[in-house]
């Protein structure tokens, strides 16, 4: 009798568990006017701008989009529109722009599966960071699970950043592993009160079921707690761009990123913002700057994990085989000048397996191979 019951329960636990991931299914995937197969095997669903799962959240209800920042900084290019024409070939491009393009008043959002649902062990954990990751020494992070190698500039307001980042495609030796180049904007200290604004370029199996290198954002209003997500996994980003789609894979070749306040730009492209609602202090100027690179390293079997940064090499190695050349530059407080950073210092948590070097006024170059005969 007490297997009867056993089985019983589990088939309670799966109907339910079913259920769940069902009514998820539904939140993220929004009606599509227009749907393309990538040759890749992602669905790109072409939806509505104004059915976006931003509008779900609660503060966002009666949200007007806006299409462009108010203001540039001096010195800073935005010199392609985002024309919404069929005969436009945007300088950043996907595999699924082979097989057909979104049309005007739609955004492109990659379809969610009930397999990536799953991966991540229950509906509410997709999309979610399962492991903090400031790239701050002084952080409570566990740097024995996260590495970086980080350029930082601190001690000023920052309202926006900007990289170029060489796409490379780190090999990930667990599919719980990540390896990503990005840049962050940050507000306030982890363990009280921290907002972040993340975007770049990753490969992580665990979120998106395969080992290609895909582009994300990320944003948090209380340190990862219960806030913010990978790309459209939640309500809060607002995309406006109907070229780009989110954890899409990118072609092989550098692409060009920054945000202005809370906006998003790709390949000078306006791609979308975060509202300032979400933050509680990101909303206005954000207290440090981050450029680089993070792994984690679950350190299997005893052992420094083989999941690569960038390139797989060091940047002592030669300037063909340094990881990524990130051109970095931002615009900060009342004065909104676009400029090179300054008095920055590096963030490196085990030299012997990923390193930075910053040699360059307006570049600088980081990578790893990880596991190694100096990295055990």
């Amino acid at each position: 009798m007490s297997s009867v019951g056993k089985r019983n329960t589990n088939t309670i636990f799966n109907k339910k568990q079913k259920l769940e991931i069902q009514q998820q299914l539904k939140r993220l995937n929004k009606p599509a006017l227009k749907s393309i197969e990538s040759p890749d095997g992602d669905i790109i669903d072409c939806v509505d701008i104004n059915k976006q799962p931003a509008f779900d959240h609660p503060l966002l209800k009666n949200h007007t989009i806006q299409m462009k920042p108010s203001s540039y900084p001096e010195g800073f290019s935005n010199s392609e529109s985002n024309d919404v024409s069929s005969n436009f070939e945007p300088k950043f491009t996907q595999p699924w722009h082979l097989n057909g393009r979104c049309p005007e008043g739609t955004i492109p959002i990659r379809r969610t599966k009930e397999e990536d649902l799953l991966r991540a062990g229950s509906a509410t954990n997709y999309g979610r960071k399962k492991h903090h990751n400031i790239s701050n020494a002084q952080s409570k992070v566990d740097l024995s699970i996260h590495e970086h190698a980080v350029l930082v500039e601190d001690g000023d307001k920052y309202y926006g950043m900007a990289a170029a980042m060489n796409d490379w495609k780190p090999y990930t030796q667990d599919r719980t592993e990540f390896s990503l180049s990005q840049f962050w904007m940050k507000a306030g200290e982890y363990g009280q009160d921290l907002d972040t604004i993340e975007a770049g370029i990753m490969v992580y199996e665990l979120l998106f079921g395969d080992k290609e290198t895909r582009i994300f954002t990320y944003w948090t209003d209380d340190g990862y707690q219960s806030t913010g997500c990978y790309n459209l996994a939640c309500s809060g980003f607002v995309q406006i761009d109907n070229k780009i789609a989110l954890g899409a894979t990118v072609a092989p070749y550098s692409i060009y990123g920054g945000t202005q306040r809370q906006w998003m730009n790709i390949a000078e492209r306006n791609f979308g913002y975060w509202p300032s609602s979400l933050f509680s202090i990101l909303s206005n100027s954000a207290s440090e700057v981050h450029w680089g690179g993070e792994v984690v390293n679950f350190k299997r079997d005893g052992q420094h994990t083989t999941t690569q940064m960038g390139s797989g090499h060091f940047p002592e190695e030669g300037f063909g085989a340094r990881l990524v050349s990130s051109e970095i530059s931002m615009f900060i407080d009342s004065r909104q000048l676009f400029r090179v950073p300054r008095n920055t210092h590096k963030v490196v948590t085990n030299p012997n397996c990923y390193n930075l070097i910053d040699d360059a006024e307006d570049a600088f170059f980081f990578g790893g191979p990880g596991r190694n005969p100096n990295c055990p």
